[in-house]
């Protein structure tokens, strides 16, 4: 797992994490409004564009990996701790493995498997069908319009899928669909904020649901109209106008609901 960061170290550290098939440019629009406040910091996530010669392994090592760096160069805490499906799961992770972690926490459409429910994993033969196709860009121009990229965007997400191997597009789209509900994130001394749009699928709106019950004070916001990770990506103003709204509201023991 790789870092870039922007803003001033002196400030609150604010941990933003990109989604699967991603990097931190998907971010970097949210991350530059931020740094009038905070220092942000953008993992790179293993498997994913300049650190695609480490291979993902599983959102708990990603996890662990980002626990390390929070130990090792932010004092053993942060600010907030905001990601997106994949990163959102490894946010999620990280908040049940040590609950004074981040003050704030930002979880954005996270896909999560209730109990010990299987998850709806893509099946390998199918996963090696895609990772041929990725490698063309009519089909990386599908993939880009699917995760809601700006057109900007599009040319280094077709840079950064030619280095993504297969068995790191295995890795994150089994561990993305396994990923169950942590029982420990119900402890989470964070004020969690979940975002899901309204566009999107029934599954992942059950999610937010599943993440809105089990952790005592969260709210939950539904985005009328977004799309899977379209909040963040392309509507980088209205997403950072939510998170700092989000760091000045007042506790609510009883969280909420809103649209």
């Amino acid at each position: 797992m790789k870092f870039k960061e922007l803003g001033q170290p002196e400030h609150p550290v604010v941990i933003l994490l990109h989604g699967g098939g991603l990097s931190w440019w998907s971010v970097e629009g949210a991350a530059r409004l931020l740094t009038d406040e905070y220092r942000v910091v953008m993992p790179i996530i293993d498997g994913h564009g300049e650190d695609g010669g480490m291979d993902f392994l599983s959102i708990r090592d990603s996890a662990e990996k980002l626990i390390r760096f929070i130990d090792r160069a932010c004092g053993g805490r942060v600010f907030a701790l905001c990601g997106l499906s994949l990163g959102g799961q490894i946010a999620a992770e990280a908040l049940a493995e040590r609950r004074d972690i981040a003050d704030f926490a930002v979880l954005e459409s996270v896909l999560v498997q209730p109990g010990h429910d299987r998850g709806g994993t893509v099946p390998e033969p199918l996963i090696r069908l895609s990772y041929g196709l990725i490698r063309f860009r009519f089909f990386a121009k599908l993939q880009a319009k699917a995760l809601s990229l700006p057109d900007e965007l599009f040319e280094p997400y077709f840079r950064d899928t030619q280095e993504l191997t297969l068995n790191s597009l295995i890795h994150i789209l089994k561990s993305n669909g396994d990923f169950h509900l942590p029982i420990s994130l119900k402890d989470t001394g964070a004020r969690v904020l979940i975002l899901v749009g309204s566009g999107e699928s029934a599954e992942m709106k059950l999610s937010a649901g599943l993440l809105k019950k089990a952790i005592p004070g969260s709210r939950l916001i539904i985005s009328k109209g977004m799309r899977h990770g379209e909040l963040s990506i392309a509507h980088c103003g209205e997403y950072v106008r939510l998170l700092r709204q989000w760091f000045s509201e007042p506790p609510d023991e009883e969280g909420g609901s809103s649209t």
